[in-house]
């Protein structure tokens, strides 16, 4: 049996992993020339995530991740932290991730075209995984256009040693600063909001300006968005999508990555079943309690009282289990 998957980013090669080690021939197809890919994103992977990386055989450099042991909220002046109650994520830069898992994929013999842009559904089975603004689930029939959260994306990295062993979140009006240990000398900040340049939003949040200030950019900034993408259905066919090309409503839960490597191996279970219908099962149960959380979360956002009120009055035990029910 073999199969397609269009997109080389990580969730395409997480499909691509998956899919020979269980036997398929696989190709993948990726638009853009590479071999490292990069792009607009927070880089926190999840315990479960990271814990795929290891049962499929993905070796990243150390200086490309760091650990993070739990999630810490401020507020202001107020504070609210848990540690995960199993294993530790990881702060990984893009490009790091992005190089280990190709040197997967290409170990077990998959067969990655660059710089090759798809114009027609290709044929046999097909698993789509291009993206936010995903061509196939448009040329699927399946596109149901932008979600009417009009929020965008923006990043960058400043080389420092970490200051903290969690993923900050820093909340504002209408924003929110996400700060990661990505590497021994590297930090990852990331914005999400309606609109706005990096240094204008940073701005906003003078307690994490005055620790970055001095410390030197690394990276170009990247945006991305709208993030509100909306799908018919993550199937049709042969067609499947998975990761973010089957649909997004917001990072501001920060599973992603990890929601997406275990959408491939449910993808790969019903291609070798032959039953798609199956994959749309699986992941309507796979995001269903992400994407609880980020509609209570985003209502929060929205309602600045109450976002006070859930830093300030949530108990660390209570935010404890979100963490693990965030995290599958």
């Amino acid at each position: 049996m073999s199969l397609t998957v269009v997109g080389a980013g990580p969730v395409g090669l997480a499909v691509a992993i998956v899919a020979r080690e269980r036997g398929l021939d696989v190709r993948v197809i990726e638009k853009q020339r590479g071999p490292t890919l990069d792009k607009a994103c927070g880089e926190g992977l999840m315990p479960l995530g990271v814990d795929w990386l290891h049962r499929h055989g993905v070796e990243v450099e150390p200086d490309g991740h760091h650990d993070f042991t739990g999630i810490r909220w401020i507020d202001g002046p107020h504070t609210l932290e848990a540690d995960f109650p199993h294993g530790v994520g990881w702060g990984i830069r893009r490009t790091f991730l992005h190089r280990a898992m190709l040197a997967r994929a290409e170990s077990l013999g998959v067969e990655v075209q660059w710089g090759q842009e798809v114009t027609a559904i290709p044929s046999g089975w097909v698993v789509a995984a291009d993206g936010l603004h995903s061509p196939m689930r448009r040329l699927a029939g399946l596109a149901a256009g932008p979600g009417r959260h009009k929020r965008f994306g923006i990043r960058r990295h400043v080389t420092m040693t970490p200051w903290t062993d969690r993923v900050e979140v820093y909340w504002a009006e209408d924003c929110e600063a996400y700060v990661t240990p990505v590497g021994p000398t590297r930090v990852g900040i990331a914005f999400l909001s309606p609109k706005g340049r990096f240094n204008a939003l940073l701005e906003r949040f003078p307690q994490l300006a005055e620790r970055l200030e001095g410390h030197p950019v690394e990276s170009q900034d990247r945006g991305a968005g709208p993030l509100h993408q909306r799908v018919t259905a993550v199937h049709t066919g042969r067609v499947a999508l998975v990761g973010d090309a089957g649909g997004y409503l917001d990072a501001i839960t920060g599973e992603g990555m990890s929601l997406g490597f275990r959408q491939a191996e449910a993808a790969v279970d019903a291609v070798i079943r032959g039953d798609l219908a199956g994959y749309g099962r699986a992941h309507a149960r796979l995001v269903r309690v992400p994407m609880t959380l980020m509609r209570l979360l985003l209502f929060a956002e929205r309602h600045p009282a109450l976002r006070r009120a859930l830093v300030r009055f949530t108990p660390p035990a209570v935010f404890g289990r979100m963490l693990r029910l965030n995290d599958g």
